[in-house]
């Protein structure tokens, strides 16, 4: 009983770690939006329906495909961020708080015609594949397939489970077995444009798509709350990718400080690349997460369940597991679409779907919400 209950409570403490039921609602892929609105071009879902379909690595890690969907299909799709932790963690998350996420889509949907370029998006540790549906789901409305597998290296079962498998390489062979994966499946074999592809990833998935873009098939990356490819990385051009990069960044973020980590990282990236940092975000304001437990994320949701005991002694834990979600930040009805704008905007961009690119530079800075430093190179 001591041995399990101190599992629970090393499980607790991962859980705190993650970060902070919402709704993301609001289709063809070579559209430029109204030039006088470029700077909240791609604020809104675009003009394709959603589909979403769950696939599966044949070593196990499941991978998530969110893609432009047929003309009619609607309905929404919903997660419980408790369902990616190990049934002990479930089972004492009982607390009535939200922990659940739905976008507009439509499930196994069938999928839209033409050739549609491709998004590799990689969760950051103790993440899921799911966590960034906000995001995710927006590039699919926009006319790309987006495909992001569970890293089981980091995800939230196996660091709840003290059991990672892999390792940071494995994590960027888990975006290439889960393309092959997708462009294998007779839905998807001609509705994907390979040839243009590109990686987004969050926190730790922004070194994984760092490292993915060293690889000649990535023509580009972006990069949320991260930084270089590891601490023991250098800037030197064996290293560092030759491909076009977009760093966003929060400047509340007290897990990957934008002046010690994303900065960095900026200056040691080739050009050209992009950096936004957004004030008033902190590390979770780029996934889902914040949305969870009153705004409190899934800090929330564990103080809800009776646990606010423990999280009190870990004070620590409990902050890295707030980063983004409770103090002086926004709310994610504010960034969240500044941040979709931003990186839809690149992507579409990088992959060569808009006839117009939508001006990204310092020259916007001043048009939102939220005040945003921006340096281009």
């Amino acid at each position: 009983m001591q041995m399990r209950t101190r599992l629970i409570f090393v499980s607790l403490i991962a859980i705190v770690a993650v970060g902070c039921s919402s709704s993301d609602s609001s289709t063809s892929n070579e559209t430029t939006a109204p030039i006088e609105n470029q700077a909240e071009a791609y604020f809104e879902r675009g003009p394709s329906p959603v589909g979403v379909t769950t696939l599966t690595l044949a070593r196990g890690p499941k991978v998530e495909v969110w893609y432009p969907a047929v003309e009619g299909t609607a309905g929404s799709d919903t997660y419980d961020v408790r369902d990616y932790t190990p049934d002990a963690i479930k089972k004492i998350l009982t607390g009535d708080a939200p922990a659940t996420f739905t976008i507009d889509a439509g499930r196994d949907a069938a999928v839209a015609g033409g050739k549609h370029p491709v998004v590799l998006f990689s969760h950051g540790y103790s993440g899921i594949r799911v966590q960034s549906s906000y995001i995710t789901s927006h590039l699919a409305s926009w006319g790309m397939v987006v495909i992001s597998p569970d890293h089981w290296s980091r995800d939230l079962n196996h660091v709840f489970g003290n059991n990672p498998v892999g390792d940071r390489e494995s994590a960027v062979t888990d975006l290439f077995d889960s393309l092959d994966l997708v462009a294998a499946d007779a839905r998807f074999a001609d509705a994907m444009d390979i040839d243009r592809l590109i990686a987004v990833g969050h926190s730790a998935g922004g070194g994984t798509v760092a490292r993915a873009a060293r690889d000649e098939r990535i023509d580009g990356f972006v990069s949320m709350a991260s930084g270089l490819l590891d601490s023991n990385d250098s800037a030197s051009s064996d290293v560092v990718p030759q491909k076009p990069s977009f760093y966003i960044a929060g400047r509340a973020d007290q897990v990957t400080p934008v002046e010690t980590v994303t900065r960095p990282a900026f200056n040691a990236a080739a050009s050209p690349s992009l950096l936004w940092v957004m004030d008033k975000v902190g590390h979770n304001g780029f996934d889902d997460f914040c949305t969870f437990g009153n705004g409190k994320g899934i800090i929330g949701v564990a103080e809800a369940s009776g646990l606010g005991a423990i999280l009190s002694a870990q004070p620590q834990f409990k902050s890295l597991g707030e980063d983004g979600c409770v103090g002086d930040v926004a709310p994610s009805t504010v960034a969240f679409p500044i941040i979709r704008h931003a990186i839809t905007a690149w992507s579409r961009h990088t992959l060569g779907l808009d006839d117009t690119s939508i001006d990204l530079s310092d020259a916007v800075a001043t048009k939102y919400a939220l005040p945003i430093e921006i340096v281009s190179k």
